[in-house]
């Protein structure tokens, strides 16, 4: 599940782009959401409601592991490095790192969102005055360039809250693919990664007793509504999250309840009772696979750090 803002209407401006995906997306034959459009402020918030629930061992284990590793993973850096956080939010996954960073060193956390970039960068500059931030509004999935005056520096970058996993493999190593050429050459960077366990575990963690989870991917219906035009009738859709083996995946939809039409934009779309959105994909990777999605992307893994839950790969 994703712990970041991503690419999504810029700061409660109405994006037309929303509006394409949402109609092209609902066309398909297995209806879709793209899952980067959870994330408005009432999804960020539900989300971090979903960080603190006894099932989602996802950021507890991150958290922990980054904690224990911090010296081992910052040891080597410099003050004329650059750390780059993709996918940043609110960057307080990082202040645990941030804290072991030497004065004069260059943060440049990238997101979609202007407005929690400002808020992190007034809140690292109280916490950490002797680090530099610059940050960067861009789209960390498509980003292709990079500041003039930092981009023949070497760069630290952090991709956290296991997001990888909602790419299939192949988009996942192109992705890898292009920040080699964005970063540099000798660019490092460390990645959250869900680790393949039983079934049991994967889906209790999306299907929370609390009922949380739910409400997180309901709020995508319920920001087409705010946004768009209120089209859905929530109570007629119900959250379901289930493994699917042979790719190796949790998947999350929206089931409707009942036989229903609804309208956007001029466009009709029906659903037969038992018909699914299908809103989010995380893959969950053995060794051995992560290993290959990062090789075919012209990376080598220098280390690991997991707890058998979750790992952090150091890639070079």
């Amino acid at each position: 599940m994703l712990q970041t803002s991503h690419a999504v209407a810029a700061d409660n401006v109405v994006d037309a782009e929303f509006v394409k995906a949402v109609i092209h997306g609902l066309a398909q034959p297995q209806k879709t959401l793209p899952c980067r459009y959870f994330y408005d402020a009432r999804g960020s918030d539900i989300f971090e409601l979903i960080t603190e629930l006894p099932e989602y061992y996802l950021t507890r284990s991150e958290a922990a592991l980054l904690e224990e590793n911090a010296s081992a993973i910052m040891g080597q850096l410099t003050p004329d490095q650059v750390i780059v956080e993709l996918g940043a939010g609110s960057s307080r996954k990082m202040d645990t790192l941030l804290r072991l960073a030497p004065n004069g060193v260059t943060f440049v956390p990238i997101d979609v969102s202007r407005h929690a970039l400002t808020e992190a960068r007034t809140r690292l500059a109280a916490k950490f005055p002797g680090l530099v931030v610059r940050p960067v509004v861009d789209d960390f999935s498509t980003l292709d360039a990079f500041p003039a005056d930092l981009r023949h520096r070497k760069k630290l970058g952090f991709f956290l809250g296991s997001t990888i996993g909602n790419l299939d493999p192949k988009h996942a190593s192109d992705m890898l693919r292009s920040w080699r050429r964005t970063l540099g050459g000798n660019a490092e960077l460390v990645i959250g990664v869900d680790l393949l366990k039983d079934e049991t575990t994967l889906v209790r963690a999306y299907n929370d007793a609390a009922g949380i989870t739910a409400q997180f991917n309901l709020n995508i219906l319920a920001r087409i509504n705010r946004e768009i035009t209120p089209a859905f009738h929530l109570p007629s859709f119900e959250h379901r999250a289930v493994f699917n083996a042979d790719k190796s995946r949790i998947e999350m939809h929206l089931v409707s309840k009942v036989s229903q039409v609804v309208r956007i934009c001029g466009q009709t779309f029906s659903f037969t009772a038992g018909e699914s959105i299908h809103t989010e994909n995380s893959y969950k990777h053995s060794s051995s696979a992560f290993r290959t999605i990062v090789e075919e992307a012209g990376w080598r893994i220098g280390r690991m750090w997991t707890d058998g839950l979750f790992s952090l790969y150091h890639l070079a």
